[in-house]
């Protein structure tokens, strides 16, 4: 429960944080290393700021080396900041996870359960990386080893955990970032195990209204 709770947890820190980015290293096709990395780094702390509130569409296509097949599901996902999240699996099963500041919601068809964030040290490391994405620091974080590609119309960027907390769950998180507007297009996770999970983003409105009670624990 503890791990799959902190994949989730992780999955919220980087969309609602990056809704605005997808990673590539030297052997991503059809990318090139960014040029003028000072100039993104500034610019991605500026538009990062700008953003207030998301509302997305997504789909998760989950990939099991154990299986041969694709566990595809979709939900929606909302963002306020600071700190309010929420992401609805809508299909093929319902689960819901809210976090509004220090208190995390997790519901499921069966059960209901809520976690402080401050009791949890791995929780409290995400928080920290979580403040970084929010004010567009993090590609100067020590929790990662970033590299940062870009092609006409994606940013990528490469994210390689070094804190052992985050590395348990991920060898490797890459950010596909739109150039038009700095929102994340899609995040792809790379487990030690070499399971990976995709999530894409469609329907995105940046800025629009979102009531606080969207955030209701």
């Amino acid at each position: 429960m503890c791990r799959k709770l902190s994949t989730y947890f992780f999955s919220a820190l980087f969309i609602f944080a990056l809704l605005s980015v997808h990673a590539v290293s030297a052997q991503y096709k059809g990318f090139s290393p960014v040029e003028n990395l000072e100039g993104f780094k500034a610019s991605f702390a500026r538009e990062s700021a700008r953003i207030q509130t998301i509302v997305s569409s997504f789909t998760q296509e989950k990939q099991l080396i154990a299986l041969t097949e694709t566990i595809t599901s979709s939900g929606e996902f909302w963002f306020k900041r600071s700190n309010q999240v929420r992401i609805d699996y809508k299909k093929p099963f319902v689960y819901r996870m809210i976090m509004n500041g220090d208190r995390i919601l997790i519901k499921d068809e069966q059960k209901e359960s809520q976690i402080n964030v401050r009791s949890n040290k791995l929780f409290q490391q995400v928080n920290r990386i979580m403040m970084d994405c929010i004010q567009g620091s993090i590609l100067t974080s020590k929790d990662f080893s970033t590299r940062v590609f870009e092609n006409n119309h994606y940013y990528l960027l490469e994210l390689t955990p070094t804190g052992k907390g985050i590395r348990d769950f991920f060898d490797v998180i890459l950010l596909s970032v739109e150039k038009s507007d700095y929102s994340v297009a899609s995040i792809e996770m790379i487990e030690p195990g070499g399971d990976k999970t995709l999530m894409t983003f469609t329907n995105k409105k940046i800025n629009s209204p979102v009531a606080d009670e969207v955030f209701a624990l």
